[in-house]
């Protein structure tokens, strides 16, 4: 009996595709996908052994720069690194931002395995994604679906949105951490970084272009230049009334609880109590939209500050710092 034209393609033809596409990628990356083990002091004031972690990284420079999260390797007193081959060798911390989970570290080495980094820009949801790591020790674990949703925004462990973050169904378990996420042809678009416990097919990764832009901060700099202004706040709802009177595009702001007695706010002219609704002319409707807009192209700029301060608004000129070293 004739193939009938309506359906082209057979369910098994789907599905050794799809395998295809799967097994073709794995193998191209897998080598480079390393086993990341740590080992940190114990607890202030503890008595305690100390603490030991594991994670997941990948190698994207041939002679040992890695790719890992923030939450693996920070505060790390040793690193080892072993790779798919079975070798391991100690590695060194070359810098870690906690602020979008991203760490850089390296080992010795010359023409090792790596893995291609390619762009999270044209991402499309649906589109193959597959993740390879470590979980629960289980070295070079693969785990395939798609991308979820683009565009996400995830609470770091600092309190910080990292933006544009990957939701991908593919199956992700602690020893993921630091792994990459590629595509169909073995690119590597964003490193594995969390899972919301309980949920199912809820996994995240940091989109590659933000690891990319994240290391190159921390080759050159040792960590990544945040503009800063000496300012504690917090997101508030204004009033109605405050909208209509201003004539404001949002409604809400950042209302400044603390000042620094040094800091570029108080030069400024900044008040405790002030809520701050612009920042060189882009809206600022809370307290995330401030830590964006303060990038290191802030550094140095002189910029308007729009608050309202009781009845008042109020346009006040700062000059961004460089956020202090943690």
């Amino acid at each position: 009996m004739g193939a009938n034209p309506g359906f082209p393609l057979g369910d098994g033809v789907l599905l050794d595709a799809y395998s295809t596409a799967v097994v073709a990628a794995s193998e191209r990356v897998a080598p480079a996908v390393v086993h990341v083990e740590v080992t940190q002091a114990p607890r202030a004031g503890g008595a305690d052994a100390p603490r030991r972690g594991t994670g997941s990284g990948f190698v994207f420079t041939p002679d040992g720069f890695i790719l890992t999260n923030s939450h693996v390797v920070h505060g790390a007193r040793s690193i080892r690194v072993s790779f798919a081959d079975g070798t391991s060798q100690d590695a060194d911390l070359i810098g870690d931002d906690p602020d979008t989970d991203v760490a850089g570290i390296r080992v010795a080495g010359h023409q090792l395995p790596t893995a291609a980094l390619g762009s999270s820009r044209g991402l499309r949801v649906g589109q193959l994604a597959i993740a390879i790591g470590n979980p629960y020790g289980f070295q070079h674990t693969v785990t395939a679906g798609v991308v979820s949703a683009l565009g996400r925004s995830l609470r770091s462990l600092t309190g910080r949105l990292i933006d544009d973050v990957i939701q991908t169904d593919a199956a992700l378990n602690p020893g993921n951490s630091g792994g990459p996420l590629v595509n169909s042809s073995g690119q590597v678009i964003g490193v594995n970084t969390a899972i919301i416990p309980f949920a199912q097919g809820i996994c995240f990764a940091t989109a590659i272009d933000t690891a990319k832009w994240v290391v190159e901060q921390l080759l050159r700099f040792g960590r990544v230049r945040r503009g800063y202004i000496g300012v504690a706040g917090a997101t508030i709802s204004l009033s109605r009334r405050a909208v209509r009177f201003h004539g404001l595009d949002a409604e809400s702001g950042v209302r400044v609880e603390s000042v620094e007695p040094a800091g570029e706010a108080k030069r400024a002219g900044v008040e405790p109590g002030d809520v701050i609704i612009r920042y060189d002319g882009e809206s600022v409707a809370g307290i995330d939209d401030l830590q964006r807009i303060l990038t290191a192209d802030r550094i140095g700029k002189r910029a308007s500050v729009t608050v309202l301060r009781r009845a008042q608004k109020l346009e006040l000129t700062i000059q961004a710092a460089e956020t202090p070293a943690k």
